[in-house]
């Protein structure tokens, strides 16, 4: 009872710090939801073949809710960018249901490989001093804006996180002014999200030993139990965002993302 206590406990922390970085960072809590679910889960008896597709799944079922109420706080801080916003959905939506899709016929291994090698990517470029920029604008081709959009939706989705881990950096290098890319990955979040569920709710749902309360590979208690949390704080990091400075927040948050990735990395090649 009192470890089961303690694991919950420490959920509704995660669920907490994910929201808060959600609203400041527009990364819709997933990076911190899936490797802390998956760590939870590998405690447990549960079978080690599912702990990834479970965590990565359960994660964008809250990410549904916890992006639309980061996206509404930045709207109305004028943050959203409708025009971009349009012009990436169709490719993000593509490439999140292709990402769900997928994952029925990949392996834990695979998905820890691409969540750990990623977010080592991404906790590189944050801790970086200067942002890197490509160029002073985006693409002028809506087909090469799709194929990014897609690209975007696809490692999301496997990832199980939202649209600001990848979108952010994506679009800051395309000359997309910071709070701008934010406000608008924050959206994108709603948009891997949904299909990306329905697609792991396909992709598992005849797989054995799933534990109670699991549709497909998403387990409904535990996404209800961080909901209201990372709902609730997602605002909290989106008001901050516009009040201090978040240079420091993004290192100490990449020193997590990179010790996190690189545990991730040993666990698969090690």
């Amino acid at each position: 009872m009192i470890q089961i206590a303690a694991l919950i406990a420490g959920l509704i922390a995660t669920a907490i710090f994910a929201g808060i970085l959600a609203g400041l960072l527009g990364v819709g809590g997933g990076i911190v939801l899936v490797p802390v679910l998956f760590w939870l889960l590998s405690l447990t008896q549960f079978p080690s073949e599912l702990s990834m597709h479970m965590a990565v799944a359960t994660s964008l079922a809250t990410i549904v809710f916890t992006s639309l109420s980061s996206a509404r706080s930045h709207r109305k801080r004028g943050s959203l960018d409708k025009g971009l916003l349009r012009l990436w959905a169709p490719g993000i939506v593509l490439g999140a249901l292709c990402g769900g899709v997928v994952a029925k016929f990949v392996n834990a291994d695979v998905l820890r490989g691409i969540f750990g090698g990623i977010a080592l990517i991404v906790a590189a470029n944050m801790a970086w001093k200067t942002t890197l920029v490509w160029r002073d604008r985006l693409p002028e081709s809506r087909v090469v804006n799709g194929i990014i959009a897609w690209a975007t939706g696809l490692l999301s989705a496997l990832m199980g996180i939202g649209g600001g881990t990848l979108g952010v950096p994506t679009l800051v290098g395309f000359g997309v002014d910071i709070r701008r890319a934010v406000g608008t990955a924050a959206a994108f979040g709603v948009l891997i999200a949904v299909p990306a569920v329905l697609g792991f709710v396909w992709a598992g749902w005849s797989v054995p030993d799933r534990p109670w309360g699991s549709l497909g590979y998403v387990n409904l208690p535990a996404a209800l139990l961080i909901l209201p949390f990372t709902v609730a704080f997602a605002p909290v990091g989106a008001a901050l965002s516009h009040r201090i400075s978040t240079e420091w927040v993004k290192r100490s948050f990449a020193i997590f993302l990179g010790l996190t990735a690189i545990r991730m990395l040993i666990g698969v090649f090690g």
